[in-house]
Parts: C-alpha cells; structure tokens; sequence
C-alpha cells in the first residue's frame, strides 16, 4: 500500500510540474508573438528604444547602469538559471538522473542532441561568408515551450515519456550552461573572477557549516553575480554556482517534525480547559509557534527556493524575456534566412536534433548497453526528437551572445522562432498519429517513421 501510495505521489507531482511548465510554455509563445506583432507595428520604434534605456542605482562610491535589455538578460536570466541549476542538482540527486541506470538514456539522448546539430550548424558555417561562433544556438531545448507542445497530445503520450523529455531538457540546459561559460566568454578580469572565486568559496563554507537559511546564500549570490559580471564570464552562470551550494537537507528530519508536532498538538489540546475566550492561552501560542517553527525546519531549502522561483520564472521572468528578445523587424533589410546562420539554425533544430537525440539512444540501445523506458515505443522516443528542436528560450539567449551585428542576430532569432515552431507542430502530428498507451510494449520494436 505505501509504496503504491509512494507511485502516486511522484505521479501527482511529475503532473504538477508538467502542468505549470506547460502553462508557461503557452504564456511564453504569447509574450513571443506580441514581442514580433510589437517588432513590425508602428510603435516599434519605441519598442526598440525603450530596451535601450538605461536603468542603474547608486550605492555610496558603487555605480551600476545598464540598458533595460541587459538587466533582463544579465539580471533576469540569472534567477532563471539558478532555477535550472536547483532542478539540475534535485535530478542528479534525488531525481531521474539520480543514479546511471536512470540517467544513462535521456543524458546519451541530450548530448546526441547537442553534438549534431552543432555538427550540422557548423557544416553551413564553416565556409567563407559562414559564423561558425553560432553553434551553440540549435544545442538548445526550451523544456517550457517542448512540454507545452507535448501537452497538447493530453494522455495519448505516456507519461514516461514526458518524464523522458524532462530528463533530457534538464541535461542539455548543463550542457548549454558549459558552453555559455566556455564557449561565450572573453576577455576576463582575473580579478573580479578571483573576487567570485572567494565568494563562491564562502557559498560552500556555509553549506558546509550547516546553515540552513537561505538569506546568506542569496545576499552572496548577490554578490557574486556582480562579480562573474564583472569578470567577462556571462553573469547568468553565477546563477548556477549559486545553485549548486544551496542546502538540501533538511534542520530536521521527517521523525523529528511528527514528534514535535505529536507534543505541541497534546500539549495544545492539555490547554484547551484553561481558555477563558476565543485567544489562545499562552501555552497554545508558544506551542503554534514551536510547531512553526518545525515546519520551517523540516523543509528542504533547495525545494522552497525551487518552488518559489518556479512561478516567478513561468510567469514573468521567461515572458518579459520573450517580449524583449523575441521583437523582429521582418521589414528591415538585414533579416535574411537565406544565409548560412539562418540554414544552420534551421537545419540544427528541425533536422540535427530528432537525429542526434533518437540516433544516440539506438545505436547505444541496440549495442546493449542502456535500455528505453519499457512504456515507450521507439515512436514515441522519435516524436520526442523532433519536439526537441523547439530552442527557443536559450536558443535565442545564446543569439545574443554569439553575435554582435544587428543584422545576423536578427536573422538567427527569426530561424530559432521559425525551427521551434515547425518542429513543435510536426512533433505534435507525428505523435498524434500513435496510438495512445495501453500497455507496456515490446523492447525490441525499432524505430520506424510512418
């Protein structure tokens, strides 16, 4: 009974997530949509003027102002991608990817489906009139707009595989992390980088010491997004390091909660009898306040600050994202998707990513070496492929930092909306076209397109 109780759990809450994703993924194409309907209306000057105004504070001696574009993408983003690093770090420790049997399908997934449309972005850049410094750009899979689209199919998917999309969207966001601080970063002060250091080293020094409250950590992290701001490192990556020194224990443990809250309760109810109208005896408030005080305890800090971020980021951080970053003035004459960046965008997310993601998992598959969730049809894992070219989100934040022109940085946003799109669409039908989940279906099936 209680492990079926255990499966339903887990089941409720892989559902919830699913359904805030999804729901923000719908938000997120809206903002997108009148981010491009804003871009090419008469107001669009303003639009465009308006990013660009500059916004800062003052502290004593301490000056800091950017254009409103860059608090967005510098600032913003950064609470975005501590929220991915908490998922990161919850898979890889309690989640999915918690262990290699588990983690082992969607992680040869994701980094198949990183490699080859960078393989394929590269192939149109290489040559002359080619900018091969974009090939991070189709490596991308926006989990919020993917499971969007996916939801759209309700229960004719199982629910392995939304987890299976999940998994993979989680790994290649580390995978899109590296490359951001590997691939997008120039000109670093070793100092500021050498101040972040120290900073991320005290992070680490408080998780180790048992602190539990999540103030130090976040007046820290403050900090030291400053600092990897200053340091020519994207500042977005300090979200990470922040992330990855967040505590995960619980003050207390689970036994420890019901024996306080058993005690405070009896002791509570022992006095009652001494009520004399409708306040609580001051027994029963310093009881309250103790059980208050468990609860807060019993609480993994990692979890509360995910589950605070995550309707922040849903429904404000990745829209206002969208509405700043998605605007093309389709009428300029610098947007061209007759170009190399265009085709290898497009080709990286339409084509590269079913066949790096499904090519990975059956080549490892068929040598023995993993096996796919028993729920899913090999069908199913290519349907997944192909809604995993839906970018997007980091697809287009990594436009902004591989490109400096105007022109190409346009023109790669329009391949990323228009690939998305069209993979996100025919995902959909292809997957429509199954039919839905009865049972647990044969190993061996081998992938077969219709």
């Amino acid at each position: 009974m209680s492990t079926t109780f255990g499966n339903l759990k887990f089941i409720s809450a892989i559902e919830r997530f699913l359904k805030r994703e999804s729901t923000g993924g719908i938000l997120l194409f809206g903002a997108a949509v009148a981010a491009m309907i804003i871009a090419n209306s008469p107001i669009s000057e303003s639009y465009f003027h308006f990013l660009h105004t500059e916004a800062g504070f003052s502290f004593g001696n301490f000056h800091l102002e950017l254009s409103l574009a860059h608090w967005i993408n510098d600032g913003l983003m950064a609470l975005f991608f501590l929220l991915i690093g908490l998922e990161i770090k919850r898979e890889l420790l309690v989640g999915e990817l918690s262990s290699p049997a588990k983690a082992a399908f969607p992680a040869l997934g994701a980094l198949g489906g990183m490699i080859v449309p960078a393989a394929i972005y590269l192939a149109f850049n290489m040559a002359d009139g080619g900018n091969p410094h974009g090939f991070g750009i189709p490596m991308a899979t926006d989990i919020a707009f993917a499971l969007g689209f996916l939801m759209l199919l309700g229960n004719r998917v199982p629910v392995a595989l939304k987890v299976f999309l999940v998994s993979l969207a989680v790994i290649d966001d580390l995978g899109a992390i590296l490359v951001i601080a590997i691939g997008y970063s120039s000109n670093l002060d070793w100092a500021a980088l050498g101040g972040a250091a120290v900073v991320a080293g005290a992070l680490i020094a408080l998780n180790a010491g048992g602190v539990k409250k999540l103030v130090p950590y976040l007046a820290l992290g403050m900090v030291l997004w400053y600092l990897v701001f200053q340091s020519g490192i994207h500042a977005t990556i300090a979200g990470v390091i922040l992330a990855m020194t967040i505590p995960v224990r619980q003050k207390i443990t689970s036994e420890q909660f019901v024996d306080t809250c058993r005690l405070e309760l009896d002791t509570f109810g022992g006095a009652e009898g001494k009520r004399k109208n409708m306040l609580l005896t001051s027994e029963q408030q310093e009881a309250v306040e103790k059980i208050g005080e468990a609860y807060e305890q019993v609480q993994n800090p990692l979890l509360r600050l995910e589950h605070s971020l995550h309707p922040f980021s849903a429904f404000l951080i990745m829209p206002v994202f969208a509405l700043a970053n998605a605007g093309v003035a389709l009428g300029g004459g610098d947007v061209n998707l007759m170009q190399p960046v265009a085709w290898g965008v497009l080709a990286g997310l339409i084509i590269g990513k079913p066949l790096g993601i499904v090519g990975m998992t059956f080549l490892i598959s068929r040598l023995g070496w993993i096996r796919k969730p028993d729920s899913c049809q090999w069908n199913h894992i290519i349907g997944a492929g192909i809604i995993g070219g839906v970018g997007f989100t980091m697809s287009i934040f990594i436009t902004g930092l591989a490109f400096d022109e105007p022109g190409l940085i346009d023109s790669a946003k329009l391949a990323v909306v228009s690939a998305s799109l069209v993979a996100g669409s025919a995902g959909v039908f292809y997957l429509r076209r199954l039919p839905p989940p009865t049972c647990k279906l044969d190993e061996k099936q081998e992938p077969k397109v219709k």
